[in-house]
């Protein structure tokens, strides 16, 4: 087994991520973000993996993951993903969602772009104002979208201090997360253990598209497409299950999987290997779905599951 590395950061961290490649680049990125949650003060910090090319006594590279730099950041950092190689947007509990910019000169972090109240309960101006969180971002240059516990869908691009389109009632319920099927479209989940699919080129504020689990109402927390067939897409909710969905297939999932004794969190597909599907719980661990083993399955996504 690989060896793993552990640095205590005296924080607690709510997401991480990692800096994409340059497109075509065959390199292995070295940098990740972090974003964290419940501190006295939060912050956004970039992260570098080995000692910048010093090798340790073995020929390998030192162990030790070293912050390049960080900023704090209001609120509890929801969601957190990079927008190209230099930006990254923070979603906060506090409704605002924020582009901050990374100077690889100087190792900084600054402020590029900031919506200050793109999710809230009651508008501002209003004397009861009361923000709601930006619970879940997705990112396809120029554009962002955001939604939030106040079933609100925002299109925002970075070049534009307003929204570029608010669906204002997109959901009755919370909304979890986000992504991107093909642009202009995009999937959402909620809280009531619905994926819903929106076009954003149809106005009005009614899904084009209502998938559900059967049964009991399992609020779904996360969502990813797969990376080469915009069609499926894996879920996970509050019962640790992993479910696999083909949009184009009626309105439940292809299979459902037994993953996880809790709430599953994330979901991510491998970005250039998607027979491989990576998922983290409240349980505390970290499961490697590899498809790959099921060759003449393929069809049939993720019936075998390995943890690792």
């Amino acid at each position: 087994m690989e060896e793993i590395y552990a640095k205590f950061v005296s924080q607690k961290i709510s997401k991480t991520r990692w800096r994409p490649v340059p497109s075509g680049s065959l390199q292995t990125t070295e940098t990740f973000a972090t974003g964290s949650w419940d501190n006295e003060e939060n912050c956004v910090s970039l992260w570098s993996i080995g000692d910048f090319g010093n090798l340790d006594s073995d020929g390998g590279f030192e162990g030790d993951h070293q912050l390049l730099c960080d900023i704090r950041h209001h609120g509890d950092v929801m969601d957190l993903q990079f927008f190209d190689q230099e930006r990254i947007v923070a979603a906060s509990s506090t409704g605002c969602v924020t582009v901050f910019l990374h100077h690889p000169n100087n190792q900084t972090l600054s402020v590029s772009q900031q919506w200050p109240a793109a999710h809230y309960h009651t508008g501002p101006g209003s004397p009861s104002y009361s923000s709601a969180p930006c619970t879940g971002i997705v990112c396809d240059n120029p554009e962002i979208v955001t939604v939030g516990e106040d079933g609100r869908i925002n299109l925002f691009r970075v070049d534009h201090k307003e929204a570029v389109r608010t669906i204002d009632n997109a959901d009755s319920s919370t909304l979890h997360a986000v992504a991107f099927l093909r642009t202009p479209e995009i999937v959402t989940v909620n809280s009531i253990g619905q994926l819903k699919i929106w076009d954003f080129r149809q106005q009005g504020s009614e899904p084009c598209q209502i998938l559900s689990l059967t049964g009991d109402r399992v609020p779904l927390h996360c969502v990813d497409r797969h990376p080469d067939q915009q069609h499926v897409v894996a879920t996970g909710g509050q019962d640790g299950m992993l479910s696999i969905w083909d949009v184009r297939q009626g309105t439940m999932p292809v299979s459902l999987l037994k993953a996880h004794e809790a709430e599953m969190w994330e979901v991510h597909f491998h970005p250039s290997n998607p027979d491989h599907l990576f998922t983290c719980s409240e349980d505390g661990s970290l499961w490697h779905w590899d498809a790959s083993t099921n060759a003449p399955e393929k069809s049939s996504l993720f019936h075998q599951g390995r943890k690792k």
